[in-house]
């Protein structure tokens, strides 16, 4: 199978595998307006699953469940090392813990992390924490504690290790819906399962790896709805010319185009988003760039079905409606997922409207004037947050993974198992595969070029997930930054990468030589991140090696 492009393209612009053969780009207008011929201007010959023969339908099902599985194996394995606590595990582990005792974040003794280590993490203080990250992640946390007790690391890091297990899965299946492509489909589900910033941020209870799916699941849902439209948008114009004598739509029909009545998979997107915003704030990107993304999508479909209007007609009938679907069901969400501090009496500002009564606000219920108090200085909070660090990276560096994060080091004495020589090391660094993330930023531009002069909508879709999880952390110069934080665009990165892997594939329309040779240099390459990834993984896992083998590991010295 190969890739198939955006319908509007002639054949000779989409520059991607298997690009199916069309018929003529003039029709007449009984013809054009036609259920099918809109159906297959908008969206291609793209058949179903359900369309392909039982033994290449399976493959539909194992491709993403052969990467999840290996995915699954990289994450849970050994799960439970080290045995403690490690670098900001200290605050969302102990908070998602008093999520579960009380439904909000309450203090802790000074050293409480030696008693938690030891596997008695019931030393909560009666007193509420102040923290400025919202709830989501800390209850998906608490729910593996909760499965699987909260005295033992296995507990702690189970929902991150299920989370990025479920990513991968996501990732295989979206990758497949825009490149339908099941080799691409498996490239990507792989890269993203053997890449060590992905592995080291789902084997650590950090709130990053829960935003990261709920974008990626935000994404998917709103790839649906690109389809979905657009079906129905064929249909529903298809109709009106059917019904016509002329055998197309009345010019006042094509003015603005119809209704697509309520778009499920971008409330859905909505829910996603929502629950984005509510592990971490800066979801709130994501939510601007993926309505803007949805609603040019629509844009660009009435104009390729022949609406004259498309522009006035896609803001009113698809822009406003976009807007209602995910902005206000993203408001309510997010809102939802404070239920355990509104339901509480002592969380942290919960009595404060009761404190400060206001004349000019007074109308609110004291429960939302006090959350809205709290956000308030979360956010100034966020606004001047410019300690120094030492494993603080700027977003300039992400890409080239100039500065990574350490999580974990520690240095074993010569007899403890795993080491049998004067010096050894165990270290959990979120340094990604060198393949990957160094091919994935000369991917990008590679795909600016390609959405520029190739009009190819995929492109576009991946570099925007790119922008709305990257560019926003350059108008903060000023403030700490980590690397890590980069998690939550990488699957972009991935697609960006397997993009370009497609261009080197080739069409099924080339000569063999050239198909060959491009199979051969993909499987090259994926083979070669593959064994990348079996050299760093002891420096992701905390394995106990010599200590000259951690450093032949730091191929930078920032990386130290």
């Amino acid at each position: 199978m190969g890739l198939v492009t955006q319908t509007s393209m002639r054949p000779a612009e989409a520059g991607q595998t298997n690009q199916p053969e069309r018929g003529p780009w003039i029709a007449r207008p009984a013809k054009a307006f036609s259920s099918a011929a809109l159906r297959e201007r908008l969206i291609g010959s793209t058949r179903g699953w359900r369309d392909y023969p039982p033994s290449l339908r399976l493959w539909f099902w194992l491709v993403p469940a052969l990467t999840s599985a290996l995915g699954g194996v990289l994450r849970f394995v050994r799960l439970d090392t080290p045995h403690s606590l490690v670098f900001d595990e200290t605050y969302y582990v102990k908070d998602a813990y008093s999520y579960l005792v009380s439904g909000y974040e309450r203090g802790w003794p000074d050293k409480a992390n030696d008693s938690f280590n030891a596997g008695n993490p019931a030393i909560l203080l009666d007193t509420p924490e102040y923290v400025v990250h919202p709830p989501v992640g800390k209850w998906m946390i608490a729910g593996g504690m909760w499965l699987f007790g909260a005295d033992n690391p296995f507990g702690w890091r189970f929902a991150a290790a299920l989370t990025g297990t479920l990513s991968i899965l996501l990732l295989t299946l979206i990758a497949l819906k825009l490149f339908r492509s099941l080799p691409l489909a498996a490239a990507a589900g792989l890269l993203l399962a053997v890449d060590g910033h992905h592995l080291v941020m789902s084997r650590t209870s950090l709130l990053d790896i829960f935003l990261m799916f709920w974008i990626l699941a935000a994404f998917g849902a709103l790839l649906l709805d690109h389809d979905d439209g657009r079906r129905r948008l064929a249909a529903r114009l298809g109709r009106h010319a059917a019904a016509s004598p002329k055998g197309q739509p009345s010019p006042r029909q094509l003015l603005a185009g119809p209704w697509l009545g309520i778009r499920w998979w971008r409330l859905a997107a909505g829910v996603c988003i929502g629950l984005a915003v509510g592990t971490k704030w800066s979801g709130l990107f994501f939510l601007a760039g993926f309505g803007v993304l949805t609603v040019l999508w629509d844009l660009n479909a009435r104009r390729v079905a022949g609406i004259r209007g498309w522009v006035s007609g896609g803001v009113i009938k698809d822009g406003l409606q976009a807007f209602a679907s995910m902005v206000p069901v993203a408001v309510v969400v997010y809102t939802a997922t404070w239920t355990g501090w509104f339901r509480s009496e002592g969380a942290y500002f919960r009595q404060w409207a009761q404190s400060n009564p206001s004349a000019e606000w007074g109308w609110l219920p004291d429960s939302l004037r006090s959350l809205a108090h709290y956000h308030l200085e979360a956010y100034k909070f966020h606004q001047g947050l410019g300690s120094e660090h030492p494993y603080e990276a700027s977003a300039w560096s992400w890409l080239v993974m100039g500065r990574p994060t350490s999580f974990f080091y520690q240095k074993p004495e010569q007899g403890v198992p795993g080491c049998d020589v004067p010096n050894c090391a165990s270290a959990i660094l979120s340094v990604g595969n060198p393949m990957i993330w160094w091919g994935a930023a000369i991917s990008l531009v590679v795909l600016l070029f390609w959405w520029a002069g190739r009009r190819d909508w995929r492109a576009g879709a991946i570099l925007a997930g790119v922008g709305a999880g990257y560019l926003p952390w350059f108008m903060y110069p000023e403030r700490t930054m980590f690397f890590f934080y980069a998690v939550s665009f990488e699957p972009f990165l991935v697609l960006a990468l397997v993009y370009c892997l497609g261009l080197v594939l080739g069409r099924d329309t080339d000569p063999l030589w050239r198909r060959r040779s491009g199979v051969y240099l993909v499987a090259l390459f994926v083979a070669g991140a593959v064994l990348l990834s079996a050299f760093f993984y002891p420096v992701w896992t905390a394995e106990t090696i010599p200590y000259q083998e951690w450093r032949f590991r730091m191929w930078m010295p920032s990386w130290i």
